[in-house]
């Protein structure tokens, strides 16, 4: 590798990370919204030292032709480097897909935390909830089991490819980055049959069966109404519908 293309990789780097992070919303398809100031950081960085190393080598390859070299450098790093073009100019030109209802198909639903205390579902109708919270509330719940019969309001997206035409209202959740992605499912009878990633807030009932407040209980709802809804500005957040709000 040409001593020129070393900088010009880092400032490709660090021009990715950038746009991605500062300029547009994109890093939210691959970390949490808190690692926000360390990417644009680490662009900030990589965009300095390539600036930085491109002058060096500039007034190098000028003191050699002084002191009457050739002004070739045979220095080369591996070849293997040449792929950190790849991701430089993906970050710069081309957005991945963001994860949905593909990812979710092929995995099992994420494990809510156990919980034991559980406060009162608050007097409105329909009661906002998350998938998460509701998850919890029909199979955890034992004592306080006033989930049933009321009307509940969630917002996701769709999965289709449920039994008897049902599908799964569904929220994919980061930890940390889009590796660790793990999604939270609701399964949702009746309604309309809407493509795959649609945005959906849905009115429902608890779907009966087994016993609530046991891993018996399914997870699903009867569904009222459904209303397609724009998609979140951070939608890898299991959060209450935003109107809701």
């Amino acid at each position: 590798m040409k001593r020129f293309l070393q900088p010009l990789l880092l400032v490709l780097c660090g021009l990715g990370l950038l746009h991605v992070s500062l300029f547009t919303d994109l890093y939210l398809r691959y970390v949490k919204e808190g690692m926000r100031p360390l990417l644009i950081a680490s662009g900030a960085v990589l965009l300095l030292l390539g600036l930085v190393g491109a002058v060096l080598d500039k007034q190098k390859e000028e003191g050699e032709e002084g002191h009457g070299g050739h002004g070739h450098d045979h220095s080369a790093l591996p070849r293997v480097a040449w792929l950190l073009l790849l991701p430089a100019l993906s970050l710069l030109f081309y957005a991945p897909p963001a994860l949905g209802a593909y990812t979710a198909s092929r995995q099992p639903p994420k494990a809510v935390p156990e919980e034991s205390d559980f406060d009162p579902l608050p007097a409105t109708s329909p009661v906002p909830m998350t998938l998460s919270d509701f998850t919890s509330r029909v199979q955890q719940d034992r004592d306080d089991q006033d989930i049933k019969g009321r009307s509940i309001l969630m917002t996701g997206f769709v999965t289709p490819g449920g039994p008897g035409g049902s599908w799964d209202l569904t929220r994919v959740i980061l930890n940390c980055c889009a590796a660790d992605a793990q999604s939270v499912k609701v399964r949702i009878h009746g309604g309309p049959a809407l493509p795959a990633n649609t945005w959906v807030t849905v009115t429902g009932t608890w779907h009966p069966g087994g016993r609530l407040g046991t891993r018996s209980a399914p997870v699903a709802l009867d569904v009222r109404t459904v209303k397609k809804v724009p998609r979140p500005w951070n939608a890898y957040q299991d959060s209450l519908p935003p109107e809701e709000r």
